[in-house]
């Protein structure tokens, strides 16, 4: 990052945002919301690489991908939702597993490796950066729920997976180190 001068003022826009992650993470699961939420993300792999995304709210590398609308399948579901958040159409081409996660935003996410079928990289409310990655090598600013099930869906010819994992304070405290960054570098962080 030589050459880089940090933006002081983009650390002004973490306070509001984490108020309303605590809140979604915190205070909507438990008293709230009645239906226990699943969560669709893509291993979206082209040419160039994986495809991932940085959201508004909470800024680092992630998959891209979203929720379920009633009466959609995963499948179509997951292509609206990259649609949507990246501009590009996908074919959904392998489940790669189940991770259920407990601790902060209690949720099951369900992940897919995808192919790119097409489409121009386009921003919107929910994402603010799209690039392309090594997926053997992404960059230090992915967050680390996303290492294993992108480790996961480079396992070609693997058994859907079942994990079960806790999302505690260090996956917490890990968030909002990469948030920081992001946001103290202007997204640049790598």
């Amino acid at each position: 990052m030589s050459g880089l001068r940090p933006s002081w003022l983009g650390l002004l826009g973490a306070v509001p945002a984490y108020a309303k992650l605590a809140w979604w993470g915190l205070a909507a699961p438990r008293w709230i919301e009645t239906r226990p939420l699943i969560v669709l993300q893509a291993v979206v792999l082209g040419q160039r690489g994986v495809l991932l995304a940085v959201r508004n709210d909470l800024r680092g590398w992630e998959l891209p991908g979203g929720t379920l609308e009633m009466d959609e399948s995963d499948e179509q579901a997951l292509r609206r939702e990259l649609m949507e958040e990246t501009g590009f159409d996908v074919e959904v081409t392998r489940f790669v597993g189940e991770y259920v996660r407990s601790g902060f935003r209690p949720h099951t996410a369900r992940v897919y490796v995808c192919r790119l079928l097409g489409g121009e990289p386009k921003l919107g409310d929910e994402t603010r950066q799209l690039d392309w990655f090594d997926p053997v090598n992404p960059p230090r600013t992915l967050f680390p729920w996303y290492r294993e099930p992108l480790k996961d869906a480079l396992a070609e010819g693997a058994d859907p997976i079942a994990r079960r994992e806790h999302q505690g304070l260090g996956a917490i405290w890990a968030g909002l180190r990469i948030d920081l960054a992001m946001r103290l570098w202007a997204d640049r962080a790598g």
